[in-house]
């Protein structure tokens, strides 16, 4: 069998800052800060680059940046 290789293998990270609050969102965007590791302004996170991560970003997008 051969072994794709996916960009979660490359190990490449996104570091995922938040710079607005949940206040005012619905639930589903504040789980999905949650899942990020995000919850409070200004917190950072690092997480790997995957279609999943870049999927919840999409999502939330008006919330939160990457950061390089």
């Amino acid at each position: 069998m051969a072994k794709t290789l996916r960009k979660s293998d490359s190990g490449k990270t996104l570091r995922i800052q938040q710079i607005r609050s949940g206040i005012g969102c619905t639930r589903e965007m504040r789980e999905t800060l949650k899942a990020l590791g995000l919850g409070k302004m200004r917190r950072v996170s690092e997480r790997q680059d995957t279609r999943e991560t870049r999927g919840m970003i999409a999502k939330i997008n008006h919330l939160v940046q990457v950061v390089d």
